[in-house]
C-alpha cells in the first residue's frame, strides 16, 4: 500500500523554525515528484514546495522563497521541508503529496501553527 507519513508539526513563535518530515513506501519514491501542499481555514489547499526525486530540481511558491528548504533523501524514501522565519500566515495543516503522470498520493496532513 502506498503510504505518506508526514510529521513535525507543532505550535511555534513567529520567527521561529519547524522541520516536516514526509516518509514514503508503497512506490518507487525515485520516480516521483515530491511536494508540500498547505490549507489554512477558510482557504483553498494550496502548493509549496515540490523536488524531483530523479533530477533535484526544486520549486517554491512565492511566499515562501527564501525561508522554506524542501530536501530529499532518497536512500529513506523521506522528503524534508525546513521551515524558517514563520509567519503567522504560515499556519495550515500541511500535506505531504507524491506524484507521477495520473498517480497523485496524498498524507494525513500536520498541523502548524505559528502564534503572533
Amino acid at each position: 500500500d502506498v503510504q505518506l507519513q508526514a510529521s513535525g508539526g507543532g505550535l511555534v513563535q513567529a520567527g521561529g523554525s519547524l522541520r516536516l518530515s514526509c516518509a514514503a513506501s508503497g512506490f518507487t519514491f525515485d520516480d516521483y515528484t515530491i511536494g508540500w501542499f498547505r490549507q489554512a481555514p477558510g482557504k483553498e489547499r494550496e502548493g509549496v514546495a515540490c523536488v524531483s526525486s530523479s533530477d533535484g530540481s526544486r520549486y517554491y511558491e512565492d511566499s515562501v522563497r527564501g525561508r522554506f528548504t524542501i530536501s530529499s533523501d532518497n536512500a529513506k524514501s523521506t522528503v524534508y521541508l525546513q521551515m524558517n522565519s514563520l509567519k503567522p500566515e504560515d499556519t495550515a495543516v500541511y500535506y505531504c503529496n507524491a506524484q507521477r503522470g495520473l498517480a497523485n498520493y496524498w498524507g494525513q496532513g500536520t498541523q502548524v501553527t505559528v502564534s503572533s
